[in-house]
């Protein structure tokens, strides 16, 4: 359990983390397209592959973190990723720099789930959600700021600069969490519990806002989230292809297919000061029915105006979804670790499934390029479809 004061130490690391993360993470795809000329298709295979790394990665460094701490999985993975990224920045074979990827993908791994467990170990309810709300505010925020500057980056640095850059933030991320770990000593609660034979530190009863068991939003959560990044994943994917598609500079392209980023932040805001969806069906149900249609509107976009207000739409949306996958994860059970890393490991599973789907239509049918959009479509269907007979068939 951290202290006050180690816990803005936690948000700082947190920071750091977004911004290293995003910088080489989003921008992987723009190296792709102009080092190696990867096309719609190869980027959207190349997206399908980090996205199962990381949904293997995730779901072993949340139990790695939850068995061996969550300071020792946050180093480990913040030196794996500042190390490869350093290497990479000097190499030129697309089969190394597929090595990077997935090298840095497993450290990355280690350090989400970690951090979520850190902010929320050992708090109370009205405590946790504010925590949490912290925490995806900042993410959020930094990993935006990034991802708008990102573009820009490139264009006055070279290609270079999505490694070194980033593997410079991680450096001193890691450095600092040395020394904050010096100052701090960190027991995981679930373990202080454990062997006290005790139950939850956060006795509060749940405001009951659906007959639906608090376990059952869980993994309705768990179910919904993947499809969100499913969505999330495949607009990053076919940005260079979006940005060519209208003529925009790498620096345009940094700002404008950023702009849904920054709309989550606003519904991360939004959603942390007014907790009345918690335990709601109602309000997943529409964030997701809304996902649907902004995604599409987002890949078919005719003009610049168009894309923009789908992203706007768009990132609100996916916030609220990603939101009750954490805040679930955290509120319901005691293995804080261990559920950061199946939320995180969903992340990766969408990851991997938008990506893959549409890099399957566009191979099938390559002379329509809007075929990957309408067969993520198709897949957020089944989604739905899902989260429907999830929420019915649990109250049956």
């Amino acid at each position: 359990m951290l202290s006050a004061k180690a816990r803005i130490g936690i948000f700082f690391v947190e920071t750091l983390n977004a911004v290293g993360t995003t910088y080489y993470f989003y921008y992987v795809f723009f190296f792709a397209q102009a080092k190696f000329g990867f096309g719609r298709l190869e980027n959207l295979l190349l997206g399908a592959g980090l996205g199962l790394t990381y949904a293997l990665s995730a779901a072993l460094g949340g139990r790695i973190a939850q068995r061996a701490g969550y300071f020792r999985a946050l180093k480990l993975g913040t030196l794996i990723m500042a190390a490869v990224l350093a290497v990479g920045g000097f190499l030129d074979s697309l089969l190394m720099h597929f090595g990077v990827m997935a090298v840095c993908t497993l450290g990355m791994g280690l350090t989400w789930p970690a951090l979520q467990a850190l902010i929320s170990e050992g708090q109370p309810r009205p405590r946790m959600q504010r925590m949490i709300g912290i925490y995806n505010l900042i993410w959020s925020l930094a990993g935006a700021l990034a991802y708008m500057s990102g573009g820009a980056m490139l264009q006055a640095w070279g290609l270079r600069s999505m490694f070194l850059v980033p593997a410079a933030i991680l450096s001193v991320q890691f450095l600092f969490l040395l020394w904050l770990e010096s100052k701090e000593s960190v027991v995981p609660m679930a373990a202080v519990r454990v062997a006290a034979g005790v139950g939850s530190i956060s006795p509060e009863p749940r405001v009951a806002q659906s007959p639906v068991k608090p376990e059952t939003f869980l993994k309705m959560a768990w179910w919904a989230n993947p499809f969100a990044y499913l969505t999330i994943n495949t607009v990053v994917a076919i940005s260079p292809s979006i940005a060519e598609a209208l003529n925009l500079s790498k620096r345009e392209a940094g700002f404008v297919c950023s702009v849904w980023t920054f709309a989550r932040t606003a519904a991360f805001v939004l959603f942390w000061s007014w907790p009345g969806w918690h335990y709601r069906f109602r309000w997943l149900l529409n964030s997701y029915l809304g996902m649907i249609a902004t995604f599409v509107v987002i890949l078919l976009a005719p003009n610049l105006a168009t894309l923009v207000v789908a992203q706007v739409a768009f990132g609100l949306c996916i916030g609220l979804i990603y939101y009750s996958s954490l805040y679930y994860s955290m509120d319901v059970g005691e293995t804080k670790g261990e559920h950061g890393g199946f939320h995180e490991a969903a992340i990766g599973a969408g990851s991997c499934a938008g990506p893959a789907v549409g890099a399957a239509a566009l191979y099938f049918n390559p002379g329509n390029p809007q075929s990957s959009a309408f067969a993520a479509g198709a897949l957020l269907l089944v989604g739905l479809g899902g989260l429907v007979w999830m929420r019915f068939r649990r109250t049956a």
